[in-house]
């Protein structure tokens, strides 16, 4: 795994983001468990996956995925051999496929919160949250170099851009505040 840290003190403690990011005790050494769907149970799921073509899922769960106007809506976000998926779970829609060649990098805090985005430059970005993080970036890492042998950058910043929609630069702002993480996504 390719991490580009930014210039911050964090302890060795921190795996296994090593270095590079603050973790919760809870988050450290978590037995990862990937399928947290049942996707085999889940016809609809498993038709779209067929249809699709992929053959392993690697990763599934729900997250909060952040639209291009600011607002918070749960999706099942499923990592294929082959794929990113987001399906709306009210309905069962397939809403995006993102090849995994497709995905440029993963951009992270260094401090311990819940955000991700995966940084899609040919199309817009995905900005989430999950308390399943550490298991997702992990996943997209190995499924992206076992797919295609390119290694996914992840970037560790306390500030970074993302494309919120075709024509939406925004910026997530992270920092320290009274024992907590304070959150800002703000329009570039």
């Amino acid at each position: 795994m390719r991490l580009r840290p930014s210039d911050s003190n964090v302890t060795e403690d921190q795996e296994p983001f090593i270095g590079v990011k603050v973790r919760r005790k809870a988050s450290r050494r978590h037995e990862y468990k990937g399928d947290y769907m049942d996707i085999p149970s889940r016809p609809y799921l498993m038709k779209i996956l067929q249809k699709q073509g992929d053959k392993q899922v690697f990763f599934a769960d729900k997250v909060l995925k952040f639209t291009s106007t600011g607002k918070m809506k749960r999706w099942i976000l499923m990592v294929t051999d082959f794929a990113v998926y987001l399906v709306d779970p009210d309905t069962g829609t397939l809403k995006r496929r993102i090849a995994l060649a497709a995905v440029d990098r993963i951009c992270l805090s260094e401090l311990s919160d819940n955000f991700f985005a995966i940084i899609v430059p040919t199309e817009y970005d995905l900005l989430m949250a999950s308390t399943r993080k550490t298991e997702i970036v992990t996943v997209l890492v190995d499924a992206t170099k076992n797919a295609s042998e390119y290694e996914l950058e992840v970037d560790f910043s306390n500030r970074f851009e993302y494309n919120a929609s075709a024509d939406l630069v925004k910026e997530v702002q992270f920092e320290e505040a009274e024992g907590s993480v304070r959150t800002r996504i703000v329009k570039k």
